[in-house]
């Protein structure tokens, strides 16, 4: 049995792109690892990041996050790091050509919906293959969100 300080919290959410949802629709997800300094994973365990206008490129044989913001870790000073720098995804070979085929097949775009910690402890970054909704999509989300919201308050009440 482990003793009570080293008892890790299992796959805890420290950034989510709530938006993503809202404007793609998630046709397929998928789990990559995300290649990180010192610096970066101590400020991710303090639960400071932002991956909500971030977005995944394929570039050569690789996958880069492009606009995530991991803010400096404060007790770094000068061993800290770029807080908006491109990171490299690590994903298998098939992964990565099945993005690549729904980027320039289908015109579709990669969105990260969430960094996270999984239970080895290790950053994971879920990433989304997904199609742009249009302006009457997202009407049609909202009013489909908005009615059951309703309906719930309406059953509470009874």
């Amino acid at each position: 049995m482990a003793p009570k300080g080293s008892q890790r919290v299992v796959n805890k959410i420290v950034a989510e792109n709530r938006k993503a949802r809202f404007n793609y629709e998630i046709v397929d997800t998928y789990e990559a690892g995300l290649v990180l300094t010192g610096t970066e994973v101590k400020s991710l365990r303090e639960g400071k990041a932002n991956i909500a206008e971030s977005y995944a490129s394929d570039e050569g044989e690789e996958i880069w996050l492009i606009n995530s913001h991991l803010p400096e870790y404060l007790q770094a000073n000068r061993f800290n790091h770029e807080p908006r720098r491109r990171r490299k995804l690590l994903l298998s070979k098939r992964e990565i050509n099945r993005l690549r085929a729904g980027i320039n097949r289908e015109g579709m775009t990669l969105v990260p919906l969430k960094i996270y910690f999984n239970e080895k402890g290790r950053a994971k970054l879920e990433l989304a293959l997904a199609k742009g909704k249009k302006l009457h999509d997202k009407r049609e989300t909202e009013k489909e969100r908005d009615w059951n919201r309703q309906k719930s308050r309406l059953l509470k009440t009874g």
